[in-house]
């Protein structure tokens, strides 16, 4: 083991470097909940805020504290994010060979994904505005594959890619995968049950909402038209709009909440 690599194995074993993780995760698990009440919202027609990471973020800034609020959760993320590439560099010793490298490499791509969602909390904190939604991200990217020689091609190969990312949600639900990385000890009584039911659930939404990404990006890409892309938030109104789609979303939403209480509980228990 090289110097860079002893030094980065210390960091994600510190303790300081665990609880600045672990109280960032419990940032994400906020986060998560807020959309499922967002998402709530729209099931039943009273959401005029976006239905995604953002507008979940801009929620928070609405209310008394806001600005303190987004300031912690702007500062948690980042942390987590950190944590996650920490993780990515020396983490998931419990596991070996090729399970403990797509560990990793799914850790670097949450660590981007969190720390892009902190920078858009700072943003909001600050008053200089967090982006557009995901869902005009979305349509910007799309339209950026699109204007490439077989545009369209690529445009579908994502969709496939995002497809492949709810089918590993789904699996990792539906069997419980995301035990492994858990100290289930540190779990009271029956609560190990509970975190099992509530990371499966939370999965198994997080599942549907990517599959729902996915068709709308390959509409998007068989059709040319980036402009029927979306991101979290179309996902969630395209359900709210099927037969059905109160009942549909809602449960959803109620997915998506049982993982934001889950990564408190994981925040808690993941392993060193």
């Amino acid at each position: 083991m090289n110097r860079t690599e002893a030094t980065a194995e210390r960091g994600e074993k510190s303790n300081t470097a665990q609880l600045l993780g672990r109280l960032g995760m419990a940032c994400y698990g906020v986060v998560h909940l807020v959309i499922a009440y967002l998402a709530v919202q729209v099931a039943f027609g009273s959401g005029g805020k976006q239905a995604d990471q953002k507008g979940a973020l801009e929620q928070v800034g609405s209310t008394a504290f806001g600005q303190i609020l987004l300031w912690i959760l702007a500062i948690g993320l980042v942390l987590f994010g950190l944590w996650q590439f920490l993780m990515a560099a020396t983490g998931y010793e419990w596991v070996t060979g090729g399970k403990r490298t797509r560990k990793r490499i799914g850790a670097a791509a949450r660590g981007v994904v969190v720390i892009v969602l902190g920078f858009t909390a700072v943003r909001l904190a600050t008053g200089s505005g967090g982006g557009g939604s995901s869902s005009q991200r979305q349509q910007e990217f799309t339209a950026k594959l699109l204007s490439l020689p077989a545009g369209p091609v690529l445009v579908v190969l994502v969709a496939v890619a995002i497809f492949g990312v709810a089918i590993a949600a789904a699996i990792k639900g539906a069997k419980q995968k995301f035990l492994e990385d858990l100290d289930t000890t540190e779990l009271p009584g029956r609560a190990k049950r509970w975190v099992g039911w509530l990371g499966t659930t939370g999965y198994l939404a997080k599942a549907v909402v990517f599959t729902v990404v996915a068709i709308l990006l390959a509409i998007a890409g068989f059709d040319a038209d980036a402009h029927k892309a979306g991101g979290l938030d179309t996902a969630l109104k395209t359900l709210a709009a099927q037969p059905f789609g109160t009942v549909l979303l809602t449960v959803v939403a109620l997915g998506l909440a049982a993982f934001g209480v889950y990564c408190f509980a994981a925040a808690w228990a993941h392993k060193r």
